[in-house]
Order: structure tokens, then C-alpha cells, then sequence
């Protein structure tokens, strides 16, 4: 569904897995997401919502993308197709409320970076590691160039344990993560 609102788009793709998705739940979704979106954002919106079973309960996954590169993610989960979806826009809305002031007042367009992250699989590699898991990994991701704090907003809107960025204050690597205590760690590596 495209939505406009002053020749702005919202575009929604929804999408269910083994579920059928009745006309009622996706304009609910629509209007409701829209609703919960353009409180924070003026500017053009993606949203992709993704309604699956799960046993006996019905999971929804909504990743918002605004203009501005972040990415925020929230998951809700109930027997109800349409709790399970409540509860992942009010886990939005509150991470829009929570960052409304830096994600409002921070004008500058975002910057990222491509980077190519590639581990090969190897014989040589099987027989170092034993019987562990071999790690592959061939893509490409975008880093964004920002400070720590800027960093930690990203890492939960999006939902994610960690986040690699450039760090603005130095231009090296830095990492962010969620530790098991709850608090956030930050790894700044020494340049030698």
C-alpha cells in the first residue's frame, strides 16, 4: 500500500507465512503503522510487516526504514494476529519516543559506508577449528560513520546485539553490544 500525505510515500509491504492474511488485518496494519510512523517522521517511510505462525501463537516482525538510513525493528508475539501486531507497533512507538528528540533534531544526513566482509571456508580453516562450526560469511554492509551515542541509538532501534560503525571522533572501527547485564559495552581498538 502506498500512503501520501503532502507528495510524501509511506510504502507497506506485508507479507504472512503460513498465515492467510484477511483485507481487514492489513488495512488495520496500514492505517495503524502509518499512525504510530508519522508521529516521529515527516519524511518518506518504508515499512515492511511480517505475520508468521509460530506453533500455536502468531509472531509479527516490523522493520521500519526511514529516509534517513536507520532501521528500527520490534517483534510482538500473542495468540491474536492482531495483538501479536499491536504489541510490535507499541515496541516501535516506543523506541520512536525515545529517541524522538536526536532522531528529529539530527538534520544531517546519515553516513555509511560499503564494506566488503568476506571469511572463505577452507580445508586448511576445518582443520584448525576440529569439530566446531565453520564460519561463512560473503557480503557486503553498510557502516555508519558516527559517534558512540549515535552508535547505541542505531544498535537498539534496530533491535540488534551489536553494531559495528566508523567512529567520527578518530575514523577507526568501533563496536557497540548489548552485555548480558543489560548495560552497553563499547570496543575501541588501540592503533598501533
Amino acid at each position: 500500500m502506498n500512503i501520501n500525505k503532502k507528495d510524501k510515500t509511506m510504502q507497506i509491504i506485508i507479507t504472512g507465512q503460513q498465515i492467510n492474511l484477511g483485507e481487514n488485518l492489513r488495512d488495520y496494519a496500514e492505517k495503524a503503522l502509518d499512525s504510530a510512523v508519522s508521529k516521529y517522521f515527516e519524511e518518506a517511510v518504508s515499512a515492511d510487516i511480517k505475520v508468521a505462525k509460530d506453533g500455536a501463537l502468531i509472531k509479527t516482525d516490523i522493520t521500519v526504514r526511514p529516509a534517513s538510513g536507520t532501521v528500527v525493528h520490534a517483534a510482538g508475539t500473542s495468540a491474536d494476529a492482531y495483538a501479536s501486531f499491536d504489541d510490535a507497533v507499541s515496541k516501535i512507538a516506543r523506541q520512536l519516543r525515545k529517541y524522538k528528540n536526536k532522531l528529529v533534531d539530527h538534520k544531517a544526513p546519515s553516513v555509511v559506508e560499503m564494506v566488503d566482509l568476506s571469511v572463505i571456508d577452507s580445508e586448511d580453516d576445518k582443520e584448525e577449528v576440529g569439530d566446531a562450526p565453520v564460519i561463512i560469511a560473503e557480503m557486503q554492509t553498510e557502516l555508519p560513520v558516527c559517534t558512540v551515542s549515535a552508535a547505541v541509538m542505531r544498535m537498539d532501534l534496530a533491535g540488534l546485539p551489536a553494531l559495528m560503525f566508523k567512529n567520527t571522533a578518530h575514523g577507526g572501527l568501533n563496536m557497540v553490544y548489548r552485555r548480558a547485564d543489560g548495560n552497553i559495552g563499547w570496543i575501541d581498538p588501540k592503533n598501533k
